[in-house]
């Protein structure tokens, strides 16, 4: 499939800009002491997970079920530490980011799988803290390293509930009816973003940090028969981070964002035994993953025009990490016990499709309008005074650069009338560019004097030989 070395590699042009990659997956097993060793074979170092499905009997002789599965991923995380998935998965895409460009990391999977622990980490305690807690510490461990660099690092967190927006992050607290306020935006290069949505400023470690936490405590949660705290929601923290150099011209300005997806796990409600609320929940979930395996068959499918991502709020706001601007990985989440076999196919499956997703990953430069004002301003100054000290030794010191004022034009108007007169017996002096332009608006309005007084005198001269 074309993909190189341990990640897959990828194409770049001859300026080192990033052109196209795959988006790399991962798979992760949440440990358990009843793993499916029968069914499931793990193997790491081949990266690939074998899949063994026992007929079932009830179904007759005639039976077409498919029994052995094999999937192969860009790497195989089994009972692997939180440690080891960030630096296997996260940290690249992190230095990419710090660079200028931009970044996505989502976790998908089934209810129970893992997502948030991968994603958000263990509770009290710091061995276990997951992704975007990594992911700031190494972000400002980076930015400590540039102090040639000037850097601005922003937070913005997103929840998408039962198909509406929350900004997790508000001043006033997350209430309903912010749903109205917010509105995914599609920027004139392809991009999106949220219009309304907060997007707080860090100055250090701690403050973003307490970012994190503030919009952690504002998630949807609900608890069910395969999950204590199965998030209802799913959820985008995105880390935006500019930087400018110090030592250079500073109207340069590389602008890039990190997304951190935690998506919420597809539910089988006939294993949930979800009622009420948490079964609206469930559908809605379920809804939106299914118009994300929409989106990524149409990415995949190459007679295909139109990729529908207006579908659901969620595709529209991964528009960016599905096929855009941007470095993606995927960490695929799966349950390992005998009891969650066709949702792990159903994730391995998708997962796998998702490889042959390509983005195209460019560097984000943009120039600052005022600082470029301010850059041309001075290079007209010094252009001006380099003309000046030449005009100075070559004994001009009578040209002119600025805008001439009232005395100087009527200066030239005289020396052009005198010259259209005969009054002067060499050609018009020529100082420069400037002083050209002034004596064409003398000669242009003076053509048009002549003009208009012929037009009036006209009239009256043949109305007069009329009478005679």
């Amino acid at each position: 499939n074309g993909r190189q070395g341990e990640w897959g590699g990828s194409r770049r042009s001859q300026e080192g800009r990033m052109v196209r990659s795959a988006v790399k997956v991962a798979v992760r097993s949440r440990p358990t002491a009843s793993f499916a060793h029968s069914e499931l074979v793990v193997r790491p170092e081949a990266k690939s997970i074998d899949v063994n499905v026992r007929k079932n009997p009830t179904m007759g002789v005639v039976n077409n079920m498919r029994e052995n599965y094999t999937f192969k991923f860009d790497a195989i995380m089994h009972n692997s530490s939180q440690d080891t998935v960030y630096n296997e998965c996260v940290s690249e895409i992190v230095q990419n980011v710090v660079s200028g460009y931009n970044g996505s990391v989502l976790v998908y999977g089934q209810t129970g799988a893992g997502k948030t622990y991968t994603m958000s980490g263990g509770q009290g305690n710091y061995k276990t803290r997951g992704c975007i807690p990594r992911a700031i510490q190494e972000i400002f461990t980076e930015v400590q390293k540039k102090p040639q660099q000037a850097f601005l690092v922003r937070l913005s967190y997103l929840e998408i509930y039962n198909e509406t927006l929350y900004d997790l992050l508000a001043p006033g607290g997350v209430t309903p009816e912010m749903a109205e306020e917010l509105l995914i935006i599609d920027d004139p290069k392809g991009g999106v973003h949220v219009k309304g949505l907060t997007v707080a400023t860090a100055n250090s470690e701690e403050e973003a940090m307490n970012l994190f936490f503030e919009g952690e405590t504002n998630r949807a949660i609900a608890e069910h028969q395969l999950n204590a705290s199965s998030s209802r929601s799913h959820c985008i923290l995105t880390i935006h981070v500019e930087s400018r150099s110090r030592v250079e011209s500073a109207d340069r300005v590389l602008s890039s964002k990190l997304n951190l997806v935690d998506l919420a796990g597809s539910e089988r409600v006939s294993k949930t035994h979800s009622t009420g609320a948490i079964l609206r929940e469930a559908m809605y979930i379920n809804k939106s993953l299914s118009f994300l395996e929409q989106c990524v068959n149409a990415l995949t499918d190459r007679g295909r025009d139109h990729v529908p991502f207006r579908q659901s709020k969620l595709t529209h706001c991964l528009k960016d990490a599905l096929g855009g601007n941007s470095k993606t990985t995927m960490i695929a989440n799966i349950w390992g016990e005998s009891a969650q076999l066709d949702e792990t196919i159903s994730t391995l499956s998708f997962a796998q499709r998702m490889m042959r997703v390509k983005t195209d990953a460019s560097l984000n430069i943009k120039q600052e309008p005022a600082i470029m004002i301010k850059k041309y301003e001075m290079e007209i100054r010094e252009l001006k005074q380099e003309l000046a000290m030449h005009d100075a030794l070559s004994g001009r010191n009578r040209v002119q650069y600025h805008e001439y004022n009232e005395e100087q034009k009527h200066e030239v108007r005289q020396k052009v009338l005198k010259y259209i007169d005969n009054e002067e017996e060499n050609p018009l002096e020529i100082l420069n560019v400037r002083h050209v332009t002034e004596v064409y608006k003398v000669f242009r309005a003076i053509a048009v004097d002549f003009k208009n007084n012929a037009a009036v005198a006209r009239p009256g001269t043949q109305g007069g030989a009329g009478e005679g």
